[in-house]
């Protein structure tokens, strides 16, 4: 009788033991994926309609790039604690440039570095990006 108890017992031993060295050993480690973009865009809304120079204008969408999330009450949409602040940044930040800066790519890089200077001088927001995701000049 104890022969058929090592013949039953040590194959579910064996098999376990194999399991357990392939999970550890052989087995595929899982995939860290690294987000290309760490962090929590937020569009602001609504869409800025900005003066240009020369009297042309702009219709632009502005997303911005936070560290956390922001907390957005019951039935609301996320917003900014300083929303209308960093919305007036964006505003004089943008008005009265000419429309070839806006609309050149590193015109508009530099753009968005200075907005993104104002930001962080006079808020308190923790903006890592300013990104332009919309842009329409007459």
């Amino acid at each position: 009788m104890s022969k058929k108890k090592v013949m039953i017992i040590a194959p579910v031993v064996l098999l376990l033991v194999v399991g357990v060295a392939y999970k550890m050993v052989l087995a595929p480690k899982p995939v860290v994926v690294k987000m290309k973009i760490e962090g929590h865009l937020l569009a602001l809304d609504p869409e800025f309609v900005i003066n240009l120079a020369g009297g042309r204008y702009a219709k632009l969408t502005v997303a911005l790039l936070l560290k956390d999330a922001p907390v957005a009450a019951a039935g609301v949409a996320p917003m900014l604690v300083q929303n209308a602040a960093v919305r007036a940044i964006i505003t004089d930040d943008l008005t009265g440039v000419s429309a070839d800066r806006l609309t050149s790519k590193l015109g508009r890089k530099r753009i968005l570095i200075e907005i993104k200077d104002h930001i962080h001088k006079n808020t308190d927001e923790h903006v890592l990006g300013v990104y332009l995701t919309d842009i329409a000049v007459q």
